[in-house]
């Protein structure tokens, strides 16, 4: 239907409205490949493409400067939101479909966890380590949906966030050992000092993983409610808590003049000469855009299922990425609990099931065709 809709257009040409002509031409255009079969493959390139080198942007800033992360999450912000309060909002004139006091709560849950995340870089903690914490959604969405929804999971679910768990567990506590003995660290700033502001870390990245979680099952009883609108959302929790940065204004005052005294570096095809750091945060502000947009996509055109492992292999990729681009310390504890981390997630997303079944469907068929 789609296809015949896309080609009434072409039957205003009067040569096709003979029909042995009109048949040929919609046999031939049928071979084609359309715009609606290339999107699950345009959102894969667009999640990979954007969402690792989105990662590759926020490594190179924080590693230059720690502490900016009120000033990535801020751009990030503002884009998302002018985009939305264009194409979205229609400048305003588009009323929305939930509430807006439904998303003053969500926006303050969401406000909080983006600052927070973002936090946890200046606080000794690692990049690779960072991803791997934030890959442990999956925990705290199973304890607030046990203790919030009254949810009940299969003993193969329990299983494997206890996997998942376990992996977090390992890469934590070689993390700590090494912040513990890092011997590049000057007198002023000695292990037990270093290894307390990573403690601290470790308790921001908790609490924004439970918060994610809360944040979550709001979402999912509010859109149980309204129905869903994913891109009216994501314009909402961009736009509501701008004023919230007001906060923060004097870091990102201070920060913004650190980016101006970086090295210029000229942009290529444009030719233009700016500070890196100001490249290296629009490069992060337009990737993590893309890749916003190819999971929105991914979630229109394919199975929750799909979405999981698209979002766990891209997971992983980056933190390959980080770990030989960047030199990152990765011991061999670090490989297993990573193992553990994605095996434990695909588990719980019962691919290995689902795989079985459609394989004895894909048999049964090929069974049914033979005779």
């Amino acid at each position: 239907a789609r296809l015949e809709a896309e080609a009434e257009p072409l039957l205003l040409i009067p040569a096709l409205h003979r029909a042995r002509g009109l048949g040929g031409f919609r046999r031939r255009l049928k071979r084609l490949p359309t715009l609606g079969r290339m999107r699950p493959a345009l959102a894969l390139g667009l999640v990979f493409s954007g969402c690792c080198s989105n990662v590759v942007f926020l490594e190179l800033l924080v590693r230059e400067f720690p502490g900016s992360g009120n000033l990535i999450t801020f751009s990030q912000f503002l884009f998302i939101a002018i985009e939305g309060f264009i194409f979205e909002a229609n400048f305003g004139r588009k009323r929305s479909a939930i509430p807006i006091r439904f998303y003053v709560i969500m926006v303050a849950m969401f406000f909080t966890v983006s600052v927070v995340n973002n936090y946890a870089l200046n606080l000794n903690i690692a990049m690779p380590l960072h991803m791997i914490f934030r890959s442990g959604s999956l925990i705290a969405s199973m304890a607030l949906g046990i203790i919030i929804l009254k949810k009940r999971y299969s003993i193969y679910k329990y299983a494997s966030i206890a996997l998942v768990s376990l992996g977090i567990f390992t890469c934590t506590f070689m993390s700590a050992k090494q912040v513990g003995s890092d011997p590049s660290r000057s007198e002023e700033e000695d292990s037990l000092s270093a290894f307390l502001w990573w403690l601290l870390g470790i308790a921001a990245l908790t609490f924004a993983l439970l918060m994610s979680a809360r944040m979550g099952i709001f979402q999912e009883t509010l859109y149980r409610q309204f129905g869903k609108h994913s891109k009216e959302a994501l314009f909402y929790n961009h736009a509501l808590p701008l004023p919230g940065f007001l906060l923060l204004a004097p870091d990102i005052y201070r920060h913004a003049m650190l980016f101006n005294q970086s090295e210029l570096f000229q942009v290529p095809v444009l030719g233009l000469s700016l500070p890196i750091m100001w490249f290296y945060l629009l490069m992060n502000v337009i990737t993590q855009y893309v890749c916003i947009r190819g999971v929105f996509i991914l979630t229109t055109e394919c199975t929750s299922l799909t979405v999981t492992l698209v979002v766990t292999l891209r997971k992983f990729v980056s933190l390959i990425f980080s770990i030989l681009y960047f030199r990152n310390a990765f011991t061999t504890w670090h490989w297993i609990g990573t193992l553990f981390v994605f095996v434990g997630t695909l588990m719980y997303t019962e691919v290995w099931n689902t795989l079985g079944l459609r394989m004895d469907s894909e048999k049964k068929q090929d069974g049914k065709k033979q005779k």
